[in-house]
């Protein structure tokens, strides 16, 4: 037997990158040495996978109308990147809403101690307090700590005492103002004189928040969020100039707050376009660009009451998109904020993903990583032209006060929650845990107090959650199980072997799981009588027919009729409607459900029929 042969050693050439860096390969030429791929080539390739489908499938559209395309070009525009305004990392900012003083100020020195560089916090009234908030005059007991290196962002209602509460302490301990790191966050409204104080004692500021939140939480579009931020910020600036500031000195004076979600794709365009549109505006007075002060909080609207474990991936989606567009600032609510008030576990796991973003991740060290990106180029262009456009219009009421006495603003808002409601029922906005994949034996999770019935309304903009329409089915699902000692069921009645059925099957688990229906599952139905027996055998309420569109079309009238007859309350189809839909209905089907239906609808006759 011969020896085997040794294997021939690379040339230094050829080497890995364990070796020394000079020895590297140059993945520039490597590169270069690809033939290029010409759209064309690419549209075909494209056009034989879609298999004669519309191209326009792959286009998507944001709530603003903004067309997303598949595939963008390198944005080769040469724009400036944007940048946060101050060096470094952005503040971790934990949120200190408790309405107990001292168990606020307990909080706040055990969220510092844990590596949070500041504090949010959050007085009872303001539009994002949720049902909670700190009580009027309780700065100094809250902050019963030395702030000298403590970020500080207030959230107060309009003309609340806090910025000059916050003001005294900070004076109190013999801290230098300019060199204080405060948000005061003073409404638009406020009276400019209070700017105007504040400034003549040293301090710094941003004073004014333009603040858009109140519009995401109301449903709005993004562009409705960043006109709005931009239409308060520039009635602040006038009015800051009629009080004698100059324009550098109002511009200053003013800072932004906005929501950002788990769409991290539109929050990061949105942050950028928003410094795009202020620098925008400060050209206009004939003013050098600065950097806006912006500060994010992670999005009301997106977080639940079920499976809220989820919210915490939703949370540190949310804040990564803010801290890759150049937050200054960031608040991520703790998972737990949907079902009240967070106790230490939600609020460390909000504070730390924040400090693994930073410390860790080192996200913070690249100044806009987003620009030259064709895609985030085009919808931060495209979203800024559309926020503009919807700005003018405010301007075109006679500004922002005029625009909300007379309702213009809040309809069109009031008409974006309208279809964002519709398209979360539809399942077109799917909710992880809640109207997918929902689990219906869910571990409770703790809160130090329940999240109150009622919440502030703060019309016209009453803060919604998206998941608000299926955790109400859900609830009543609990009461029957409470009351009754089992929840609503529904046999999904298998018509025709299994194999061909799984995929409406799986389809209606998910959809009738997400109303808080138990789901039970039949073998293969033959015939009109083997599914009686089957449903008869069961402990199910209603049923729904599950097969593929030949078995509907032989079996499902005579297996809907004699369903009726075993007592089931109710007979629905998992699929569309076809010209045999009369003739179902007759033999006792209520229903469809099939994807793109108004699931919420559904399930709420389904529960009626019970």
């Amino acid at each position: 037997m011969s020896e085997p042969k040794s294997s021939p050693k690379s040339s230094p050439k050829s080497d890995n990158l364990s070796g020394n860096l000079s020895e590297a390969p140059d993945f520039a030429a490597i590169a270069s040495s690809f033939a290029a791929i010409s759209d064309a080539q690419w549209r075909g390739l494209v056009d034989k996978a879609l298999k004669g489908a519309p191209f326009e499938r792959l286009v998507s559209r944001t709530s603003d109308g903004i067309e997303i395309q598949p595939l963008y070009p390198r944005d080769a525009s040469g724009r400036a990147a944007v940048a946060r305004a101050q060096g470094g990392p952005w503040r971790a900012l934990t949120r200190i809403e408790h309405t107990d003083p001292a168990a606020a100020a307990a909080q706040a020195s055990a969220d510092l101690e844990g590596g949070a560089a500041g504090l949010s916090l959050v007085f009872a009234g303001a539009h994002n307090a949720h049902g909670f908030g700190l009580p009027a005059g309780s700065a100094s007991d809250v902050l019963a700590l030395h702030l000298k290196t403590v970020a500080l962002s207030l959230n107060a209602p309009a003309q609340s005492t806090a910025p000059e509460d916050v003001a005294q302490i900070i004076e109190s301990q013999g801290l230098d103002p300019a060199s204080a790191d405060v948000f005061f966050g003073l409404a638009a409204t406020d009276d400019p004189s209070k700017v105007k104080a504040l400034m003549a004692r040293g301090f710094r500021g941003p004073f004014i928040a333009a603040d858009g939140r109140l519009i995401h939480a109301a449903g709005g579009t993004d562009a409705q969020e960043l006109a709005f931020a931009l239409a308060q910020a520039v009635a602040a600036l006038r009015a800051l100039e009629a009080a004698g500031l100059s324009l550098d000195e109002a511009r200053r004076a003013i800072g932004f707050r906005l929501a950002v979600d788990a769409d991290q794709f539109a929050s990061i365009s949105k942050l950028r376009a928003l410094r795009r549109l202020w620098a925008r505006v400060e050209e206009s007075c004939g003013l050098q660009p600065l950097p806006a002060h912006v500060e994010a909080e992670t999005a009301w609207r997106i977080m639940t009451r079920r499976e809220p474990y989820v919210n915490a991936l939703r949370t540190t989606t949310a804040a990564f998109a803010a801290g890759v567009a150049g937050a200054d600032a960031i608040v991520a609510l703790p998972f737990t904020q949907a079902l009240g008030l967070p106790d230490a576990q939600a609020r460390r796991l909000a504070r730390n993903a924040q400090l693994i973003l930073i410390e860790e991740a080192n996200l913070w060290r690249v100044a806009d990583p987003a620009a030259g990106s064709g895609g985030f180029e085009a919808l931060t262009y495209a979203l800024a032209q559309k926020a503009w456009a919807l700005f003018q219009e405010i301007e075109g009421e006679g500004g922002l006060a005029a625009s909300l006495a007379s309702d213009a603003f809040a309809a069109r808002v009031k008409q974006a929650r309208l279809t964002l409601e519709r398209d979360v029922a539809r399942r077109k906005l799917p909710i992880t845990g809640t109207s997918e994949f929902p689990n219906l034996s869910e571990a409770p999770v703790s809160v130090l107090a329940t999240l109150p019935t009622t919440l502030d309304s703060h019309e016209p903009f009453a803060p919604m959650r998206m998941a608000e329409a299926f955790e109400a089915l859900r609830d009543a699902s609990d009461a029957d199980l409470a009351a009754k000692g089992a929840r609503p069921r529904v046999l999904l009645a298998t018509l025709g072997d299994i194999a061909s059925a799984t995929a409406r099957v799986s389809f209606a688990r998910a959809l009738f799981e997400a109303g808080g229906f138990e789901t039970l599952e039949s073998a293969g139905l033959t015939d009109a009588s083997a599914a009686a027996a089957a449903f008869q055998k069961s402990s199910a309420t209603f049923a729904c027919l599950c097969g593929p569109d030949a078995a509907y079309d032989t079996m499902a009238a005579d297996v809907a009729s004699a369903l009726k007859g075993a007592a089931a309350r109710g007979v629905w189809i998992a699929g569309r409607p076809n010209e045999s839909e009369a003739a179902w209905r007759a033999a006792g089907v209520g229903g469809f459900v099939f994807a793109g239906c108004d699931a919420v609808a559904a399930l709420k006759a389904a529960r009626a029929s019970l």
